[in-house]
């Protein structure tokens, strides 16, 4: 039994050397993505567009504030629950356009950034299968890399046709 456990601790680092590791910076090779600007440009118009709207909205919502407030002396009290009641709702009707703005914003953002990121997924698998290495590991989730570990960031550039 002795032997068997021998022979297990002498294979265990001939096994482990034999295993190719390679890392790459997945978050700097996003940034160097081409389509990273298009994306912006479509992200920007969209936010624009909620921000017009929502400013339109807010600018109603002010005039007819200040319009109560104005008018709110002369009124009897069933006409001024009337109008508090439709700026309250008026209100709650920005805040949940607001809500619905964002939750849009983040469902494109995502929408526009899947293909970038299996993209990116792709190519590297290619190169860990073209290079042979077993593990390619995120740099950014590492706490110490070896000088003597493979960064595979130039052969996935070269696969993604980035300088």
């Amino acid at each position: 039994m002795k032997r068997f456990w021998l022979l297990i601790a002498l294979a265990i680092p001939t096994l482990m050397s034999a295993q190719k590791l390679g890392h790459i910076n997945t978050q700097e090779l996003f940034q160097q993505m081409p389509e990273l600007n298009e994306i912006k440009a479509k992200m920007d118009t969209l936010q624009g567009m909620y921000e017009n709207q929502i400013a339109a909205m807010q600018e109603e919502f002010n005039r007819k504030v200040q319009d109560f407030q104005q008018t709110q002396a002369t009124m009897t009290d069933g006409v001024r629950e009337f109008r508090q009641q439709e700026l309250a709702d008026l209100e709650q009707r920005i805040q949940t356009f607001y809500q619905t703005a964002q939750q849009d914003i983040q469902k494109k953002q995502q929408e526009y950034l899947m293909p970038v990121h299996e993209k990116m997924s792709k190519a590297i698998q290619q190169v860990g299968q073209e290079k042979g290495y077993t593990y390619i590991l995120d740099t950014a989730a590492l706490l110490y890399v070896s000088p003597d570990a493979s960064d595979i960031m130039p052969e996935v550039k070269a696969k993604l046709g980035l300088k």
